[in-house]
């Protein structure tokens, strides 16, 4: 996925793993701007339809035969995504901006994730030790919301952890 030329804050490198990350970290950015914002709706609609367009991308990647990532991870990630559908959906239907947290939190945690090098992982670096010619992206920062016990458990699908507060643990 390359990201388009309109953007002004897209990454430096061709790192297929740097510009997923990228695309999370901006669709969460526009999800918190757009919760910063209730009385106009549109902002949050055109973020969380950017948000869907993502995620039906790495849907579309999942399904493809000649992935190259592990069968159970890529279940993960499809279970992973189903729970990014439904929210997604819900919130396109109620635009309740006080409800993006799980969304957001889950395209953080990912971006967080692929901006990890594994190189750096196998040698037992930190993230940031690897030799990589552009810095990982930084996942946005948000407040934690009023009343996270407001929060439905048990929100974790098979093969995952719930780590609270919307955050979800993938074992691979």
């Amino acid at each position: 996925m390359k990201p388009s030329a309109g953007y002004t804050n897209r990454p430096a490198s061709d790192n297929p793993r740097d510009i997923e990350a990228w695309g999370l970290t901006e669709a969460a950015r526009r999800l918190m701007l757009a919760a910063q914002t209730p009385e106009n709706p549109e902002p949050l609609r055109q973020a969380l339809s950017l948000n869907q367009r993502l995620w039906t991308i790495f849907q579309s990647s999942m399904a493809e035969e000649d992935c190259p990532l592990p069968k159970d991870l890529r279940e993960k990630i499809l279970v992973l995504s189903l729970i990014v559908d439904r929210q997604t959906f819900e919130r396109l239907g109620d635009l309740d901006v006080t409800k993006l947290q799980q969304l957001i939190d889950i395209n953080r945690n990912i971006a967080a994730g692929l901006s990890q090098r594994p190189d750096a992982a196998a040698a037992g670096l930190p993230a940031g030790m690897a030799a990589s010619p552009a810095a990982p992206p930084r996942a946005p920062t948000m407040t934690p919301p009023a009343n996270p016990g407001a929060q439905r458990p048990g929100m974790a699908p098979a093969g995952m952890t719930s780590g609270g507060a919307g955050k979800f643990n993938i074992s691979i």
